[in-house]
């Protein structure tokens, strides 16, 4: 009597294919992983930039207080500054388009970087605006106009 094996053929390749299923959907889990930490990372940095410039502004308007009222109404979306005190003599008034233009400067390196200064009463709201996600239109709108969602910092300079 002869016995005869059965030998089962193939099912080391059915088992090194669904390891290659299952490696495929956790390496594709890590690159989603790595990507949405590469994004948090931007606007982290986005972020901080954003809050040294507001402060930064915020240093000059206190560095120049006699002229702490001139400063109310500058946008670096709708004007353009330029004056340097560097290298000419610049008179206190001249200060406030100085730091305007070297504001200007500072916020255009977030994207689509805006900064405004507005007088709410007896203070003034330094905001920097940028667009943290890349898909909202241009415009100077924080939280306001669905449309245009920027995000914003605002901080307050008191007199």
């Amino acid at each position: 009597m002869s016995m005869r094996k059965n030998i089962q053929r193939g099912v080391s390749l059915v088992e090194a294919m669904i390891a290659l299923l299952v490696i495929s959907i956790g390496l594709l889990g890590i690159a989603s992983l790595q990507i949405t930490a590469m994004n948090q990372n931007a606007s982290s940095l986005h972020h901080s930039q954003a809050v040294w410039y507001a402060y930064n502004m915020s240093d000059r308007i206190r560095a120049n207080l006699p002229q702490f009222a001139g400063y109310n109404g500058i946008n670096t979306d709708t004007n353009d500054y330029s004056r340097d005190c560097m290298s000419s003599r610049c008179s206190a008034a001249d200060m406030i388009t100085a730091d305007a233009a070297d504001w200007e400067t500072m916020v255009s390196n977030l994207p689509g970087g805006v900064g405004i200064i507005s007088n709410p009463g007896n203070e003034l709201l330094v905001t920097v605006m940028w667009d943290d996600d890349g898909l909202d239109p241009p415009g100077t709108a924080c939280g306001g106009d669905p449309a245009v969602d920027l995000t914003c910092y605002t901080l307050a300079v008191a007199q």
